[in-house]
């Protein structure tokens, strides 16, 4: 069976990736890079303060958000223990990663494979 052409429903993903918008960092949130998974919904994530943290996906986005190595996240460091430990609050999508490159904002990451 060969496949021709999107379903109407891949059209609609693909259109609704376009429109989506690139939220950036706001307060004390960082950009950060996944490098390795830990393990139960953890990972560590070398940010753009130079700080490794062990961050983890909230239980409201645990279904909902798969993260593999090398994927660009914005993290919200944690209140208490901020400099080793946050949450993982945003997956950037490949077009977004252009977007922030354009803006300079990833400048701090050694991301040669973006």
């Amino acid at each position: 069976m060969v496949k021709k052409g999107l379903t109407p429903a891949e059209k609609q993903a693909q259109q609704e990736e376009f429109a989506r918008r690139t939220p950036f960092p706001k307060g004390n949130q960082v950009i950060g890079i996944c490098e390795q998974r830990v393990g139960g919904s953890r990972m560590k994530v070398r940010c753009m303060d130079g700080k490794v943290r062990i961050c983890r996906i909230p239980g409201r986005l645990k279904r909902r958000l798969w993260i593999r190595e090398n994927d660009i996240l914005l993290v919200e460091p944690w209140e208490l223990q901020g400099d080793e430990k946050g949450d993982v609050v945003y997956k950037y999508r490949p077009i977004q990663v252009g977007i922030l490159k354009k803006k300079g904002l990833l400048k701090g990451l050694d991301a040669e494979e973006f």
